[in-house]
């Protein structure tokens, strides 16, 4: 066994010339990677910042045409799950991220030119499939470069970029809507579509020409030859097979981590429901007696990310200074999600209250980063295809439910109290708690019979060692 292995076993994290790869790592990886994830919740986000701004009277939304182009978006979405880590597999990721970018910047532009909420629905679909590549494919990737006592926080801070992404969408909406509205005869936010598409392709160039693939595969040249030997050493040696093959899907499907991952991100998905439908902006738009300006509109909402930010932030650093303990985030989630709900339900008319409340549900948006995480560390020594067929499979899980799961409780004509989704709150929140209590079950039992095959399999290496060692002193016995 290497001895850099050995380290990595043993916890010792100060290997020679460690700290100067990381460094290298987190400079080249997360700038890229943040900057994809920052910039592909801006076009996805911004809209419901556009819907808000001009677009909802001037393509004539009825109804719930909203829920349903993001409904479209969701399946989209899901379908590209999967095939995009799979695709990672066979396709550098240097060529493979970059390349979805420049498509989904472009779909981002054309839905400048949208002309009826059907046009949109139709950009969105495509568009959805190859921004599927982002989160899933930089998971995958954080995985496969940081040790678990390093996972966490890169984890976290690639959410939170995502986060800022949503927050400063709608400044950014704000800023345009008030230079730019009817500058060559386009609004505002048809403006903001066009800008967000410029500005992800100078970063897929970065992409192209610096992101440095896997340990096992890259040609990055900023990496020496012995800290690439340092990379792969890091993490455990695991065996690989086709993600294509009927064996492999046998494999899959017959372990639980499959099953209690995918089960465990569909429930926190539905969590984050008050964040991801942008709830506060409905219930805004909605309200009542008050009537909120678009300036309003697009900036009292960015509070909800913010929290995000904090709470992904910190629950992060926290589980990875617990020695990853990242269970521990699911139980607060669930105790949110039931005193979010049912404030809401309690004070139907106090718009205080609502705020509060949708404020304080952003910070459930920390299960993003350490779920995700924990999924990487549990799989860890796991071949690397089932490692990202299951992150993969728990986005498109959660995806898969969030295309009817919106309509049916957070539709936009039941702003401004969405009753029916304070109820399906409580519920799903209950039920993280205990899926939660059951995912660390499955966890600690694979971990416990883990160390008793590797206490029998030192036993065996040390009495073979022991053999040799006699043969060697008593010539006459061989």
């Amino acid at each position: 066994m290497a001895p850099n292995l050995v380290q990595y076993l043993r916890g010792d994290q100060n290997a020679p010339g460690e700290r100067k790869l990381v460094q290298k790592l987190d400079f080249f990886i997360l700038t890229f990677c943040c900057l994809m994830y920052f910039l592909n919740y801006l076009d996805r986000t911004n809209l419901n910042n556009a819907y808000v701004s001009g677009m909802k009277e001037e393509l004539n939304f009825r109804g719930n045409q909203l829920n349903q182009i993001n409904t479209v978006f969701t399946v989209g979405y899901t379908i590209g799950q999967v095939p995009c880590n799979i695709a990672l597999y066979y396709i550098k990721p240097r060529i493979f991220l970059p390349t979805c970018m420049v498509i989904w910047a472009g779909l981002t532009m054309a839905t400048a030119g949208a002309h009826s909420p059907g046009g949109i629905m139709a950009i969105r679909f495509f568009q959805a499939i190859f921004e599927a590549s982002t989160f899933v494919g930089t998971h995958y990737i954080l995985g496969s470069w940081y040790t678990g006592r390093e996972l966490g926080k890169r984890s976290g801070i690639f959410t939170a970029s995502g986060l800022a992404g949503t927050m400063i969408g709608g400044f950014i909406q704000t800023g345009i809507h008030s230079s730019m509205d009817g500058r060559n005869g386009l609004s505002g936010w048809r403006w903001l579509f066009l800008i967000d598409g410029i500005i992800t392709l100078p970063v897929a160039i970065y992409g192209f020409l610096l992101f440095p693939d896997t340990p096992r595969n890259t040609g990055a040249p900023y990496l020496t030859a012995n800290e690439k030997a340092l990379a792969i050493s890091r993490v455990p040696e695991v065996s690989e097979r086709t993600p294509i093959s009927w064996r492999f899907l046998k494999h899959c499907f017959s372990t639980w981590y499959w099953y209690f991952f995918v089960v465990l991100w569909i429930i926190a998905g539905e969590t984050e429901s008050f964040s991801s439908n942008a709830l506060l902006a409905l219930y805004m738009k909605a309200h009542p007696t008050h009537k909120y300006t678009v300036s309003q509109l697009n900036k009292y909402p960015t509070g909800v990310p913010a929290v995000g930010i904090v709470s992904t932030l910190f629950w992060a650093t926290l589980t990875d200074f617990l020695g990853g303990k990242r269970y521990l985030v699911g139980y607060w989630i669930g105790i949110t999600g039931v005193i979010t709900s049912a404030l809401i339900l309690g004070y139907p008319d106090s718009t205080s209250v609502h705020f509060g409340a949708y404020y304080l549900a952003g910070s459930v948006y920390a299960c993003q980063a350490t779920f995700f995480a924990w999924a990487n560390d549990v799989l860890r020594h796991e071949e690397d295809s089932l490692r990202a067929v299951v992150i993969a499979s728990m986005n498109m899980g959660s995806n898969a439910i969030n295309a009817w799961w919106s309509i049916v409780f957070y539709s936009a004509d039941l702003a401004p109290q969405f009753t029916r989704g304070m109820i399906a709150m409580i519920a799903v929140s209950i039920a993280m708690a205990a899926w939660t209590a059951l995912t660390v079950f499955m966890h600690v039992r694979t971990e416990k019979r883990r160390d008793i095959e590797g206490i029998g399999t030192m036993a065996v290496a040390k009495e073979i060692g022991a053999q040799e060692h006699g043969n060697r002193e008593s010539p006459e016995k061989v």
